[in-house]
């Protein structure tokens, strides 16, 4: 990763770059552990470290403010992401398309097969769009309220729809992470997916057992009939439940496979919930527009339904859109600062073995989403970090973008001040530190990759004709991104 230092300036020590990195997840930790607090002061306190660290290697503050800058504007499509979603789950409550969602599910799923169909329905429908955001958005927010009602704890629901919905981010060609890691590393779509396949299905096989043995204890969970029968009629008596309401879902399924992006296909998804929600709800376009911004605060009477039923709204995401700001603030400004480089050499200078270079990337892809806080960044980050070395080792680059994916992509819900944690955690009502453990597939994803790599497991070398070709990749998605 070549980056330029300002004249006057120098590259930080190691232990500079370290208090940085330290004294945010020691402020963080203690923070949410220790005193149940919000991580946001302890990351402000995080970025005046940092800031300090900076000013005392030469950087001047107009350096250090536009990597604070650079930050925030990475978050910016993220942002919107997160006030369309809130906006969706309000207008799809008020719709009756959650309630609906809910209601057949709590009819034709049962304990003992939940939490793997939780993880397959997931996975097809990440799979088939390529956004694991709009999968947990949408049918992942039904799922938690099934799960509920049967009686299956959230953070194991929560685990088993961010493991499907990732599982989908992370090998569709229509993901956006899985274009960008191969074009990070050098290599291309077809040649990624299918060398990232191995360890992929892996990791979704051992997640898929865990969860079948975790559903069996369920099986007998007959004490949860008649709460399951008391939602469903309660939901019967305070919503129009309509099979026509699976509308909304497919059109938001089908623009996604259609390649529509993000932000237009979820409004697609918020004006079609509308609709329905005057049409068979007869809601007024007060309660419609009061929905989009503060979401629903269901009165049914039933405590299960309500619990599940009062949220969304863009106001309801100003919580995780403040988190995500500040911790992109911090990340911009080890950027800037080459405090991430000097980290990332001092990985990279251990790395002697290719199984070695292959358990240091995976590290540095976790890494960078505790300290960039995006994963978008971090596979920026970690791809053009390595990319030489894998050249210079004879390591094909499909090696390096499977270990991007497999750490990078899959790990940034795991860490509550990330963008994708803190969304995982409003959009799914979860606490991202709650959910962690039983992400099994996100978190099993780079030990395999590792084990992978140190067991030299379907490791591919390096032709010259490879060589060529990933060096020119690589240049060229090096300038797009300087651009």
């Amino acid at each position: 990763m070549k980056t330029t230092i300002p004249e006057g300036a120098r590259a930080p020590t190691i232990l500079e770059a370290t208090i940085s990195l330290v004294a945010l997840i020691i402020g963080i930790t203690t923070s949410i552990l220790i005193y149940g607090l919000d991580p946001h002061i302890p990351m402000v306190l995080g970025v005046i470290v940092a800031s300090i660290v900076g000013l005392r290697c030469g950087f001047s503050w107009t350096n250090i403010q536009n990597g604070m800058v650079r930050g925030i504007t990475n978050a910016i499509p993220a942002v919107i992401i997160l006030l369309v979603v809130g906006m969706l789950i309000g207008i799809w409550i008020l719709a009756g398309v959650v309630p609906t969602l809910i209601y057949y599910g709590l009819l034709i799923l049962s304990p003992a097969i939940f939490l793997p169909a939780t993880l397959l329905i997931c996975a097809v429908i990440s799979l088939a769009t390529g956004t694991s955001w709009g999968t947990t958005g949408t049918i992942g927010v039904a799922l938690m309220g099934v799960g509920a009602g049967l009686g299956i704890p959230l953070p194991l629901v929560a685990g088993a729809v961010l493991s499907g919905a990732y599982f989908g981010d992370k090998i569709s060609p229509l993901s956006d992470t899985t274009n960008m890691a191969p074009a990070m590393a050098g290599t291309d779509l077809f040649t990624h997916i299918r060398h990232m396949s191995y360890t992929t299905g892996v990791s979704f096989a051992i997640t898929l057992v865990i969860e079948s043995v975790l559903s069996f204890r369920y099986a007998a969970a007959e004490g949860n009939v008649e709460r399951v029968e008391t939602m469903l009629a309660t939901l019967d008596a305070n919503y129009t439940i309509n099979p026509v309401l699976f509308v909304a879902p497919l059109v938001v399924l089908v623009v996604s496979i259609k390649k529509i992006p993000a932000i237009p296909g979820i409004t697609v998804g918020a004006v079609v919930g509308a609709i329905f929600a005057a049409g068979l709800q007869g809601a007024s376009w007060p309660d419609i527009l009061n929905s989009a911004m503060y979401g629903v605060s269901s009165e049914t009477g039933g405590n299960d339904v309500d619990n599940l039923l009062s949220r969304g709204g863009m106001d309801s995401m100003t919580y995780t859109i403040s988190l995500t700001m500040i911790a992109l603030m911090f990340g911009g400004v080890m950027e800037r600062t080459n405090q991430l480089k000097v980290l990332a050499d001092a990985i990279l200078a251990r790395a002697q073995s290719s199984g070695s270079l292959i358990t240091a990337t995976a590290l540095t892809g976790v890494g960078s989403n505790l300290v960039l806080c995006d994963q978008y960044m971090s596979i920026v980050m970690t791809g053009r970090t390595y990319a030489e070395a894998y050249r210079d080792r004879g390591l094909a680059p499909e090696n390096l973008s499977r270990a991007v994916e497999d750490s990078a992509t899959v790990t940034a819900n795991l860490v509550p001040w990330n963008s994708g944690g803190a969304y995982q955690a409003a959009t799914l009502g979860v606490a991202t530190i709650a959910y962690m453990p039983f992400a099994f597939f996100c978190w099993l994803s780079p030990i395999v990759t590792i084990l992978f790599g140190v067991f030299g497991i379907t490791i591919k070398p390096l032709n010259e004709e490879e060589r060529e070709k990933s060096e020119a990749l690589s240049r060229a998605t090096i300038r797009d991104v300087a651009g």
